[in-house]
């Protein structure tokens, strides 16, 4: 087995791991075992168990993002450029494989933070809020103030966020409504379409001068 097979093997295992049972709760030992590596092998190719899951925190954001893209560019019309953004952010968030570890990551470090959140935001969360913001402000134009444009970002993002982490609930509460790809199809068209409404509407109420 080659040093980097050990290394892939051991971003696998853990990632597996860590996404279901969490940082704190997973183990080196186990890591190790589900790898079929030596203890030993997390140090070497590592340094420690935190610098391990900051890296599978990379590899899942980054395996993510080359799966579902998250905008087309600034060439497209501000409207396909979110719908771009919130299938990304959907589809990311109800992944499969190694890129659904970045939804079960993700939401673990939001109830259980750990070292490793300052750098997730600033290397993944951060350019992407960012990026959010910059398609608000687009679609909304002149109409749109910086809190305005901040507070439509932070409830398109929050749309898709909740639509991960209360699946379960929703699929008892509504057993019609599917996460499978069309199902996820269909709620990215309903976000895009709320979202855009609700940009049209702080535009208006801003150009009127309606809104506090």
């Amino acid at each position: 087995m080659t040093q980097d097979g050990t290394r892939q093997r051991l971003l696998r295992a853990a990632g597996e791991i860590i996404s279901r049972k969490g940082f704190r709760a997973a183990t080196v030992r186990e890591i190790c075992a589900r790898a079929e590596a030596n203890v030993a092998s997390v140090k070497y190719h590592f340094g420690n168990k935190r610098r391990l899951y900051e890296e599978v925190l990379r590899a899942a954001f980054e395996e993510s993002v080359r799966a579902h893209p998250p905008d087309p560019g600034p060439d497209f019309p501000p409207a396909e450029r979110l719908r771009a953004f919130i299938r990304s952010l959907v589809f990311r968030l109800h992944g499969s494989g190694r890129g659904s570890w970045f939804g079960m990551l993700l939401t673990r470090e939001m109830y259980e933070p750990t070292e490793a959140l300052d750098q997730l935001v600033q290397r993944a969360i951060r350019p992407m809020s960012t990026l959010l913001q910059e398609m608000v402000r687009e679609l909304g134009g002149l109409g749109l103030d910086d809190r305005a444009v901040l507070f439509c970002g932070l409830s398109v993002a929050a749309q898709c966020q909740h639509f991960f982490r209360s699946s379960e609930v929703v699929r008892r509460l509504y057993p019609s409504l599917r996460f499978d790809r069309q199902g996820l199809e269909e709620l990215v068209e309903h976000i895009l379409a709320f979202s855009l409404a609700a940009i049209e509407n702080y535009r208006r109420a801003d150009s009127a001068g309606g809104r506090p």
